[in-house]
């Protein structure tokens, strides 16, 4: 019999951001988009699996009376920590978009190849306006330049984990966000 050698699965590393910087700077975010959209409606479209605690937690500190909430899943990962750099829709927004200001709000942004998908799939939806919030960027990976309106904090290129980001499938509950570890 001949032994196979598998890699080792990762576990959590340093904390990269606690749960009160995360909360203190959504704080800051809730109040530039409440500035921004005064007077106008305003759809939170969050992208799933990984935005669904930033999203919940904005939602909850926005000042804006009237906000929708919706969801969209697309998936370029799979299990892996790389984009495989194939996109593919999983959910559509429920809502008719058609003339609504939509804010994506997605968890985190690295080569931009999902984003700009995702944003000019919704422009061709005739939105009256899209803007993006990505919590986390890493400016070291961009491929694609996407416009981000509200960007949480910029992170170097390592694999996190945690505050809804996952590594195949689990750590989404962990209230802060940590480095996997190998």
């Amino acid at each position: 019999m001949i032994a196979t050698m598998t890699a080792p699965e990762p576990v959590i590393g340093r904390i990269l951001l606690s749960q009160d910087q995360i909360r203190d700077r959504l704080s800051e975010l809730a109040a530039d988009i409440d500035a921004h959209y005064t007077g106008r409606d305003l759809v939170l479209l969050g992208v799933l699996k990984g935005a669904m605690m930033v999203v919940a937690d904005l939602a909850r500190m926005l000042n804006h009376e009237g906000v929708e909430i919706d969801w969209i899943t697309v998936s370029s990962y799979g299990d892996s920590t790389t984009s495989s750099g194939v996109i593919r829709m999983l959910k559509e927004p429920d809502l008719d978009l058609d003339g609504r200001n939509v804010l994506v709000i997605d968890d985190i942004t690295d080569s931009g190849l999902t984003l700009s998908w995702l944003v000019a799939n919704l422009r061709s939806r005739s939105v009256g306006s899209v803007e993006v919030l990505t919590l986390l960027r890493k400016p070291d990976l961009v491929k694609v330049e996407v416009p981000i309106r509200y960007v949480g904090f910029d992170i170097a290129p390592d694999f996190v984990a945690g505050y809804g980001m996952d590594y195949a499938q689990r750590y989404r509950n962990l209230p802060y966000i940590a480095v996997l570890e190998y």
